[in-house]
């Protein structure tokens, strides 16, 4: 087969609008294929773009996969006024999210992504893999502040697409090239003052990130129970999982598997997505197996 008969035949994503347990819509992206499916999870500040490649090989793959935006970022809605983000809302919509995909499905969790994953699966045994990216129950003090400072950094937002892509340039100098408008129009929206924006609730950095140090004895609880096959992919240039927080996830969880990629940062889909993917392939080529045939969420 050539290569572009081996082309057309990826399924292209289809667009999906799951629905929260409070009702709050959460925009999605489903790839059909065979199950289990994976569940696409992604970190705090991102969307669901940041699978897009990630996706498009577990396609070629003949996987099935779904990706959403977390609620509060991307084209999912936020809380309305009077509701605060709470960490049981994103745990409730991880359930909601594997319970579209089908039978067994396998979580793919990227920092945020992978600890409210791991709270899914201590309260609902929702998966029957886990693959935790660039997350451990503990985490480095400083990788944090420098995250949180520069999503701090822009209350007044960006005046153009050139603008917003020299600040997110220096803040990964290891990028060799600066984004373009057209990767940038998922992370920015246009504001009633006529500013660009992030694409995520300003809420969130208030209401939500103040209360997530308190939830580290529950991940380290949801650790300790983890009796599925689990992959911790983590950045060998990151500052927020090191050797000791490695290590103390590894004590937690002594079945659990470990890949460092040497090149990587925190962003380690983004960084090196060709090893990430491999290593993520390789992993689920090693799995058992699957007792579903079909992972699809309609």
């Amino acid at each position: 087969m050539d290569s572009f008969a081996q082309a057309a035949a990826v399924p292209s994503p289809v667009a999906l609008t799951l629905q929260a347990r409070d009702g709050l819509a959460l925009a999605a992206e489903h790839v059909p294929g065979a199950g289990p499916g994976l569940l696409l999870a992604h970190g705090f500040g991102q969307t669901r773009q940041a699978w897009r490649s990630t996706q498009q090989r577990l396609g070629e793959a003949g996987r099935a996969s779904l990706a959403w935006d977390v609620r509060g970022h991307g084209q999912s809605a936020r809380n309305p006024v009077g509701s605060r983000y709470a960490g049981e809302q994103f745990v409730d919509d991880v359930a909601a999210a594997a319970r579209a995909l089908g039978p067994a499905p396998i979580l793919v969790g990227a920092s945020m992504g992978g600890l409210t994953g791991l709270m899914a699966q201590a309260r609902d045994r929702a998966f029957s893999a886990l693959v935790l990216v660039d997350i451990t129950p503990r985490w480095e003090a400083a990788g944090v502040e420098r995250i949180l400072g520069f999503m701090n950094a822009h209350p007044d937002g960006f005046d153009s697409f050139e603008h917003a892509a020299e600040q997110i340039a220096a803040y990964l100098p290891h990028r060799r090239e600066k984004k373009s408008p057209a990767q940038l129009a998922h992370l920015l929206v246009r504001r009633a003052d006529g500013r660009l924006g992030w694409h995520w609730d300003p809420r969130l950095l208030t209401e939500f990130i103040p209360d997530t140090d308190g939830l580290q004895g529950t991940i380290e609880d949801a650790c300790r129970a983890l009796d599925v096959p689990v992959l911790l992919v983590s950045g060998g240039r990151s500052d927020l999982v090191t050797d000791h927080t490695v290590e103390h996830f590894l004590e937690l969880a002594p079945h659990a598997r470990h890949v460092r990629l040497p090149q990587a940062t925190h962003m380690v889909a983004g960084d090196d997505n060709s090893a990430f993917t491999d290593t993520l392939l390789t992993f689920l080529h090693d799995l058992p197996a699957p007792t579903a045939a079909h992972g699809d969420p309609r």
